[in-house]
């Protein structure tokens, strides 16, 4: 690896971002570099119902080309998932994070793993910046083994608890109380940290929101409800779906902070602040004003509702990896082959994860039974009975006619289909409706 150096800061051309701190020439491994380092964010953040933080932004040569590396992998890794959809391996639902790298990144940076991240299902990128792995990400979305929720959760439902991510979730707006919830532990529990809920722009109007972030208010929680505001609710534009689009300032009487979510170093600054007044005062509102580059999901194809020159621009004028490596090239802490060379070593990470990845095996058919109740309370086993059942009962109501040898049902009678008992025998006609009874009288 070649020795990198630092440059004044009349050498940056670009006003993107901006250096504020004069350099010396060192000679140093550029992955070991921890000199300081202070950079000025893209634009001003602005504030509502509370002082915006500084524009000067800490960093390191070290922090830098890790922000490069990891946005890097992400960008390849959402490429990677996007041949896969339309190979026919991932399948269902694939919403990518194209664009949007710098919200994971930066916010990683601005806080610690023992703080709590909550999302909707745009959730690979977010995975991956709380320490999960592309073997974990790859074989998820393949639904294999190996896999973070085990090849059971899918796109959209990743999950890793032991660094603080919550999911992954699919529901519009479900993740926001969620996330509140696990503020008031965290306030309980007086551990001194915080949780970041995130959600987008078209899950701002749910009123589930407003009522979660009325409790967080009146209970001052350390919440951080953070909308990445790429713009487009599927397919709608946000002018088109809210009157007011300043999210920030959607709290009212809790304060808020627009942030460019296309700077990493910006989206550091602002969780970082966010934190820090989060446990002195309450919840706060952040708006990461981002782009994605994909459409909503997969079966999206993005370019009917807004144009190509659109995307080209953002990716041209705002693009945060770019940003990232005009910012490396500036101050010399790298040269554009040693960048490169990253991006190839990146690819092979990639690729080679795929490859591991379809070597996972599936799931268990047993394990349909599994994570469906907490271990401990002496229902996991009953449950595998009662699934098993229903299931059964399923196949009656679907063919009409009992399997053979007749199905054993040990649910509690209340429990079974109306219908079931007393009048279904063997060869008999099952029921063609499905109601579920409330007593023990198969009458009902």
């Amino acid at each position: 690896m070649a020795l990198s150096k630092l440059s004044s800061s009349s050498s940056l051309s670009t006003n993107i971002l901006k250096p504020l701190t004069n350099s010396f020439f060192l000679h140093r491994p550029i992955s070991t570099d921890t000199t300081p380092l202070t950079i000025e964010t893209s634009v001003p953040f602005t504030s509502h119902q509370c002082e915006a933080p500084s524009r000067s932004v800490e960093t390191t040569p070290k922090e830098l080309l890790s922000f490069f590396r990891q946005m890097a992998t992400m960008r390849r890794m959402e490429i990677a998932a996007d041949s896969l959809y339309k190979a026919k391996l991932v399948r269902g639902f694939c919403h990518l994070y194209d664009g949007q790298e710098a919200v994971a990144i930066g916010m990683e940076a601005g806080i610690t793993k023992k703080d709590s991240i909550i999302t909707a299902y745009r959730d690979h990128c977010t995975f991956l910046g709380r320490g999960g792995t592309l073997l974990e990400v790859f074989s998820e979305l393949m639904g294999r083994k190996d896999g973070c929720s085990h090849g059971k959760g899918g796109s959209m439902h990743f999950y890793k608890k032991d660094s603080g991510f919550y999911g992954g979730h699919g529901i519009v707006g479900a993740q926001i109380p969620l996330g509140c919830g696990l503020a008031f532990a965290q306030k309980y529990s007086k551990d001194e940290t915080v949780t970041f809920a995130l959600y987008g722009d078209g899950a701002a109007n749910q009123g589930q929101l407003f009522e979660a972030l009325n409790i967080a208010a009146l209970w001052d929680l350390p919440a951080i409800l953070v909308c990445e505001n790429n713009h487009y609710g599927m397919g709608t534009a946000e002018w088109r779906a809210a009157k007011s689009p300043s999210y920030y300032k959607r709290g009212d009487y809790v304060p808020g902070l627009k942030v460019d979510g296309m700077d990493a170093l910006a989206v550091k600054q602002a969780c970082k602040f966010a934190k820090e007044h989060a446990l002195k005062n309450g919840p706060m509102i952040l708006e990461m004003d981002t782009y994605r580059y994909h459409g909503h999901s997969m079966s999206d194809p993005g370019s009917t509702y807004r144009t190509r020159d659109e995307i080209s621009g953002v990716r041209q004028e705002r693009d945060p990896i770019e940003r990232i490596r005009k910012l490396i090239l500036a101050h010399d802490l790298a040269t554009e082959k040693e960048l490169k060379d990253i991006e190839k070593e990146v690819r092979k990470e990639v690729d080679d994860a795929i490859a591991k990845a379809k070597e996972s095996p599936m799931p268990e058919p047993s394990e349909l039974f599994t994570n469906v109740y907490v271990k401990g309370y002496g229902v996991e086993l009953q449950s595998c009975a009662i699934l098993a059942n229903q299931l059964a009962v399923g196949h009656v109501l679907r063919t009409k006619r009992w399997a053979s040898p007749l199905p054993q049902f040990d649910l509690p009678p209340f429990l079974l289909p109306r219908g079931t008992i007393d009048k279904v025998t063997r060869g008999q006609t099952a029921p063609s409706y499905c109601g579920f009874a409330t007593s023990q009288s198969g009458d009902l």
